[in-house]
């Protein structure tokens, strides 16, 4: 067996450990009785040290430098698939294997505690763990910045998108920061209420509906299911893919757009390459192309127009509705779907505000890692943010302000920039599909969605870690990443007509 090869096994089992970890972690969410909990955190901490060891293995480096050292002898994909191997395997080496069962343990008693404190308005109750988890993550981050070079606010942004920086993120989000506001209050002056509709909408018509829309945009259900959590997810492996949802019995389009965007990343981990299972290289390409995908579907396919044509007739079927009522037109739901006013909720958002979402996590999470501020600061600190971008006070309401996301509860820390970088993204994919197809819009109004998903399929999906996100962004649109797709989207769907 070749250095390569022997490569190839052990990485297999370690997609194998990945499989078994997102396993233990979507039941965590979506099945495990509560007392489950502490014996949870302990079986996913041994998962976790383990794939720890096998990636921290001397002889792992060993085989990685003879196998570096016949890159003349592997194709592009293997090439990649090296490069994307000693990646994870150096900023394995980074953090001790003490470090990282400690961090398990801790982000799954604080992610526990959470779902009943967040169900309770009480901050107290988890803001100790939170503290908890907050050191170990600094602790990481640093481990990480001193062996990659990096301040550690970016090495654990890097985790999550290879090779993105603050400084960059920053300067992205500072247009967006001088673009928004002013646009928000054009669109909102111009924009006219939507004719409400009145509910209960049935948590069994509406899990109904999103299979119906997973089934008509190509979701393989003989490899996936769909679930609810606290908080909607896509997790597993391209073979077992699970997408969660929760259900609002006031407001069905809720939860049919969560589960469209989950629909988004699960077309993306169910069209990765299937010559690479279990391979470095056949996995997603970062967090911020993940979610362009989810964000392409959900914003820029199915809140057009041309897709409310489309479901109209299943929503209507679903929930009995009649179709001659002004309500339920195509009008009135595109209008429901599109209506832009301010929000508490990240997840509800919509996509003129959405990011100012994602600027006030990702400005206060810097603080939070570089030592500026304190976990006792964050209330306050959400509700100053909250109150001079978007109008809305937060004090004391900690279940729909800084009590809202899982994430910093799970350790998540640097993850949430890649959501608007995803938005940005997927504007710009969106831009390019529509150029290489002039039929698209009645193609999704036909509910033909064959031709677009194999178009992410063949210049996205199944590049898998070939090549770098920018790289790729710049081979599919021409261009490098350009937030004036996604301002000629907003300026487009919200200020036309």
């Amino acid at each position: 067996m070749t250095p390569y090869e022997e490569l190839e096994s052990r990485f297999r089992e370690l997609g194998h450990l990945g499989h078994a970890q997102a396993m233990l972690g979507w039941d965590e969410a979506a099945m495990m009785p509560p007392g489950g909990g502490e014996v949870r955190g302990e079986a996913m901490a041994v998962v976790a040290a383990i794939a720890h060891q096998k990636l921290t293995d001397q002889a792992l480096a060993g085989l990685l430098d003879q196998a570096e050292g016949s890159n003349e002898r592997l194709n592009p994909w293997q090439q990649a698939n090296v490069r994307a191997m000693r990646r994870s395997q150096r900023r394995a080496n980074a953090v001790p294997e003490s470090l990282v069962r400690a961090k398990h343990l801790t982000t799954a008693r604080c992610e526990q505690t959470w779902r009943v404190a967040r169900a309770n308005n009480d901050w107290p109750a988890v803001s100790g763990l939170l503290e908890e988890v907050l050191n170990l993550t600094r602790e990481e981050a640093q481990a990480l910045g001193e062996t990659l070079s990096l301040e550690p606010y970016d090495a654990l942004l890097d985790g999550y998108e290879a090779d993105t920086r603050a400084e960059a993120v920053a300067e992205v989000f500072s247009e967006l920061k001088a673009f928004l506001p002013g646009f928000l209050e054009r669109v909102i002056e111009h924009q006219q209420a939507p004719l409400p509709l009145t509910g209960p909408f049935g948590e069994a018509q509406q899990h109904a509906l999103g299979e119906a829309m997973m089934r008509a945009l190509g979701f393989d259900f003989d490899h996936g299911r769909l679930d609810v959590s606290h908080h909607p997810f896509c997790g597993g492996v391209p073979d077992d893919t699970r997408i969660t949802t929760r259900y609002n019995a006031d407001d069905f389009l809720e939860s049919m757009m969560a589960v469209l965007h989950e629909t988004g990343h699960a077309l993306y981990q169910q069209g990765l390459p299937a010559d690479w299972r279990h391979q470095p290289v056949g996995r997603a390409l970062g967090a911020a192309v993940h979610e362009s995908q989810s964000l392409f579907v959900e914003m820029q396919m199915a809140r057009s127009r041309a897709f409310i044509s489309f479901a109209a007739p299943h929503i209507h079927e679903h929930f009995d509705a009649n179709a001659n009522d002004p309500a339920w037109s195509v009008d009135n739901l595109y209008a429901l779907a599109t209506r832009v006013r301010p929000g508490y909720i990240r997840v509800d958002a919509d996509e003129v505000t959405y990011p100012l979402h994602i600027i006030l996590r990702f400005e206060l999470e810097q603080a939070l890692i570089s030592g500026d501020m304190t976990v006792t600061d964050i209330p306050d600190a959400w509700n100053e943010y909250m109150t001079r971008h978007l109008g809305l006070s937060t004090s004391g309401n900690f279940k729909d302000g800084c009590m809202q996301d899982v994430h910093w509860f799970a350790g998540l820390f640097g993850y949430f920039p890649t959501y608007t970088l995803g938005a940005l993204t997927a504007a710009q994919w969106f831009a390019s599909a529509s150029r290489a197809n002039p039929r698209l819009e009645q193609q999704i109004e036909a509910g033909e969605f064959a031709p677009l998903v194999q178009w992410l399929r063949t210049h996205i999906h199944g590049r898998g870690q070939l090549e770098s996100a920018r790289e790729l962004l710049t081979e599919v649109t021409g261009e490098a990443l350009d937030t004036g797709y996604f301002k000629a989207h907003l300026e487009r769907r919200y200020l036309s007509g």
